[in-house]
């Protein structure tokens, strides 16, 4: 059985439709994926559909963008409540923020390099959110750089000179606000370096209080260290461990199911209080 917990689609950051998605993960073998964009939850009911219709196993999530003093952190989220008020508060200001951000970074950009606006809006579909690989994907047509890894590296890591910042929520609230909604909640790639910054582990471990479920130690970001990291904290904090590839589609290279979950960790996650449960086939 192949689990993958984290993937992405058009509704922010990746290249697939919701629907696409599910057909990929169909003809992959794999038996559940997790849709999990950023800050959205807009790719739900296709993602459902496909799924329903096909006979894969999906887990309904989301990717929520969060900052510790400055240092990003991303947090999953499982079968929640989408209407949740309180979480529905935090994810439409980190939305709203996400605009005038991307507009301050490609401003930075554009004394330096052929970049406008209108040639970041192009690559965004309607109703998704906006981030800084659809600035990548404007360098990449501009012929700036070769593919958004190569834009990442250069121009828009943490830290580069045409980096802003936006809103985001404290990761420990967020872990709070998805048990609220009903939810699961995992702490994405927690110690990928090559992202930038990393919190403590003491932040981990008031997450872990709050209610956080397991850390997502196999990730393709994670080196082998990383990875034994992860699952040494997790131990310690009495969590879980889960596997995924975080699929973009064409926007990365790693395929659905290049890291997986194992089944049993998913069993437990499903016997969690949720708002809703998995779309089985």
């Amino acid at each position: 059985m192949i689990v993958d917990l984290h993937a992405h689609t058009l509704a922010s950051d990746g290249t697939d439709t919701p629907a696409q998605l599910v057909e990929e993960a169909d003809a992959a073998g794999i038996d559940v994926v997790a849709i999990t964009d950023h800050d959205t939850t807009a790719g739900w009911d296709e993602a459902i559909d496909a799924a329903t219709r096909l006979g894969v196993g999906l887990l309904p999530g989301i990717e929520i963008s969060c900052s510790w003093r400055g240092i990003s952190v991303h947090l999953l989220g499982y079968l929640h409540d989408p209407r949740h008020p309180e979480l529905l508060a935090e994810l439409d200001a980190a939305r709203e923020s996400r605009d005038p951000r991307a507009r301050r970074i490609v401003d930075r950009l554009a004394v330096d390099m052929p970049i406008t606006w209108e040639d970041v809006s192009a690559q965004v579909v309607e109703g998704a959110t906006i981030g800084r690989p659809h600035i990548a994907d404007a360098l990449v047509e501009n012929g700036v750089v070769p593919d958004r890894t190569a834009a990442f590296d250069r121009y828009l890591y943490t830290g580069s000179p045409y980096y802003a910042t936006h809103y985001a929520p404290d990761p420990v609230e967020a872990t709070r606000l998805v048990r609220a909604a009903g939810g699961v909640p995992v702490m994405a790639h927690p110690f990928a370096e090559r992202r930038g910054r990393i919190v403590p582990d003491e932040v981990i471990a008031d997450m872990a209080d709050a209610g956080l479920f397991a850390l997502e130690g196999d990730h393709p970001d994670h080196d082998d260290a990383q990875r034994d990291k992860a699952h040494g904290l997790a131990r310690d904090l009495g969590l879980h461990v889960t596997g995924s590839s975080d699929y973009h589609g064409d926007g990365k290279p790693q395929r659905l199911g290049a890291r997986a979950t194992d089944p049993a960790v998913l069993d437990a996650m499903l016997a969690e209080p949720t708002h809703r449960g998995i779309v089985r086939p």
